[in-house]
């Protein structure tokens, strides 16, 4: 059946081309999986989309624009999705790419990927023009591949004030391969934290989010004694699943909030001034076109260290 539904697809494709007199540039493309039923494409584009358009207006406007295709034909907003149809989200000839000219740390990059170090206070995609993903075409070489993206991809999100690395996708290869090891949970994250109190050693939390499964592991790596906090714990966090805000709820819920994490913490416990404490510090994925393991590690943001030498110095001058 989605043979005979792709050759389809193709045929008008052609057609489509050679009506426009041009070759169109896809920008993603998505196969309707068997799970989906009885929605309009108005209301499934924005959650398979979001990278490119992240709001419900932007993908009404797209489908209005006629930058979606079903099965190669320009789709409608009142459009109902089926099982086994290509959608897919072209290119726009009359608009350029936003480029933001801010530089980036790049930890890896080669023609299908890149990783890159997240600094805190950006925001890795949306409705803003600074944004990581308008960032990404100012710092990584564009792809010669067949399938490059229209844009270098982010695979995963980081929160804004989340610091650390990042996978980005170059070809749609590479975008759905990480996409599909994210969704399989064979990515292993880790991420370096300061949080407030003693923690005790080698823990899981697995309580719900919003009502969907999420666990995290972490290790303890140091407690600290504050004159202001009394107690800090170093930790190392090992997130399985990849709720939004997992690890910054996760550890609040057993009182150890992050230190700077103002939407979590408790009144009186919030360090000011410096951010949020946690740092997307290593990761491990499979090479989606080499099958390579890869394994990524940076150091953690100098103010983790000067925060604990900072509270060491003071405790030891106060009790001395």
């Amino acid at each position: 059946m989605i043979i005979k539904k792709l050759s389809n697809y193709l045929i008008k494709r052609i057609y489509y081309n050679f009506k426009q007199h041009k070759i169109i540039k896809i920008l993603q493309s998505h196969i309707v999986p068997k799970s989906i039923d009885h929605i309009r494409l108005q209301n499934y584009a924005p959650k398979v989309f979001e990278t490119y358009i992240p709001s419900n207006s932007g993908i009404k406007k797209a489908i209005k624009r006629g930058l979606f295709l079903i099965n190669g034909e320009i789709a409608q907003t009142g459009n109902w999705v089926n099982f086994g149809q290509v959608i897919e989200l072209i290119e726009d000839p009359s608009v350029m790419p936003k480029v933001y000219e801010f530089n980036l740390e790049v930890l890896y990059e080669d023609e299908h990927i890149a990783a890159i170090n997240k600094p805190p206070g950006i925001t890795v995609s949306g409705n803003n023009f600074k944004t990581i993903f308008n960032a990404l075409p100012f710092n990584l070489k564009k792809s010669e591949e067949l399938d490059t993206l229209f844009k270098p991809t982010p695979v995963h999100r980081l929160d804004n004030q989340t610091s650390g690395i990042l996978l980005i996708a170059k070809t749609k290869t590479a975008q759905v391969s990480l996409g599909n090891q994210f969704s399989n949970k064979t990515i292993q994250k880790v991420y370096t934290t300061i949080v407030n109190g003693e923690v005790s050693n080698i823990k899981t939390i697995n309580s719900s989010i919003e009502n969907k499964k999420a666990e995290t592991n972490f290790e303890v790596l140091e407690v600290i004694n504050s004159l202001n906090y009394k107690k800090l714990s170093l930790l190392k966090v090992y997130p399985k699943t990849g709720r939004t805000h997992q690890i910054r709820i996760h550890l609040s819920s057993i009182g150890h909030s992050i230190l700077g994490d103002k939407l979590y913490g408790i009144e009186g416990e919030i360090h000011k001034g410096k951010g949020l404490f946690l740092a997307a510090s290593e990761i491990i994925f499979s090479h989606p076109k080499t099958f390579e393991t890869i394994h990524l590690k940076i150091e953690v943001p100098n103010k983790f260290n000067s925060l604990i030498t900072r509270e060491n110095r003071r405790w030891d001058s106060y009790n001395n």
